[in-house]
């Protein structure tokens, strides 16, 4: 099969495009041959090397995709050859005391696709039958593939963890990336009101034309500061900050009273400075959260299936040029999600 892929950690350079070979469906799993693949951070992470994650070389990326089932191993019948799917990346054992508790994202083994093992950017991959679901009739490939992981982030940490009511203020922190246009799209649909920060005029106008109702540069001010000015002193209810070590003290300090606090991530670091006294005094509540469950996915999914929302592609590569379109995530150049077409 085709792939892009990676024979030693580094940058952009250590990516590859050539032949590896093709991967056949095991006991529960499916074989999907991949219509379009997603991006994500976690492939800049991946490709770099993550302490502790081995990984066996040479390396798949990829955790989102779409396509159509071409096999399937012994024991699958919730799918058969032939269906169109979109792919949960995240894996579980089934059996373990959080997966029957149906905490999928808790259980001890919980790994993704293209990182712990082969994932998209290939002209096929092999993932566990419950993994695939319906591709929703009315996106394309290039769609398809540009929501899984993203959204049910999104979804777990607004809709189960913050539980989000209408009327309430979000701040997303540093939009641009998938989870935080995804964060924006539903938390639209949830009825609140949502202020974003950025360093680009054009990503705070884009979030703008997307229901922002209002954008802060936060390359330009302290948004903690301009988040009490907008809110007339107050803060908001929640806030998403998935930036880290950079932003994570101005977060804090943009929670009202009794706020909550999301994080799913930490591209700038792991690290930050942090503020207990404003935590405890303000009872703020922080949420850590990763990927979802399969019943949060399939509620995610719902929304796509009835056409409430589409997601924001920002740009389609050719598997070929999968270094070139990780060199565009990496330089924060995008809006939405940068997805590879596997012809």
């Amino acid at each position: 099969m085709k792939a892009a892929f990676f024979r030693e950690h580094g940058g952009p350079d250590r990516v590859e495009f050539g032949d590896l070979p093709e991967p056949a469906a095991g006991p529960g799993q499916v074989r999907v041959r991949v219509k379009a693949a997603a991006l994500n951070h976690l492939d800049i992470f991946v490709r770099n090397g993550i302490p502790g994650i081995p990984v066996a070389l040479p390396h798949v990326m990829g955790s989102d995709g779409a396509g159509v089932i071409e096999s399937v191993g012994p024991g699958v019948t919730r799918v058969k050859p032939g269906d169109e799917v979109v792919l949960n990346p995240g894996i579980n054992c089934g059996e373990c005391e959080f997966c029957l508790s149906g905490e999928h994202s808790l259980c001890v083994t919980f790994h993704l696709l293209g990182e712990h093992i082969a994932g998209t950017f290939a002209d096929v991959v092999v993932a566990p039958a419950v993994n695939a679901y319906p591709k929703p009739a009315g996106l394309s490939w290039e769609e398809s593939a540009a929501f899984p992981l993203t959204f049910l982030t999104a979804w777990r940490m607004l809709v189960t963890k913050a539980r989000a009511k209408p009327g309430e203020s979000l701040l997303i922190v540093g939009i641009g990336g998938g989870v935080a246009v995804a964060a924006l799209q539903i938390a639209k649909l949830l009825g609140l009101a949502v202020f974003v920060t950025s360093g680009s005029p054009e990503k705070l106008d884009r979030a703008k034309a997307l229901g922002a109702d209002a954008g802060i540069d936060h390359g330009k001010t302290d948004f903690s500061r301009e988040i009490r000015k907008l809110t007339g002193k107050r803060g908001v209810d929640v806030v998403l900050d998935s930036v880290g070590k950079a932003t994570w003290k101005q977060s804090i300090a943009a929670a009202a009273k009794g706020g909550r606090l999301l994080t799913c991530g930490a591209t700038t670091g792991p690290d930050p400075q942090t503020d207990l006294g404003r935590i405890f005094w303000n009872q703020l509540t922080v949420y850590g959260s990763t990927m979802g469950t399969h019943a949060e996915f399939a509620g995610m999914l719902k929304l796509f299936r009835d056409g409430k929302v589409k997601p924001v592609v920002d740009a389609v590569f050719p598997l070929p040029s999968a270094g070139e379109a990780l060199r565009r995530l990496e330089e924060k150049r995008q809006f939405g999600k940068i997805v590879l077409r596997v012809d």
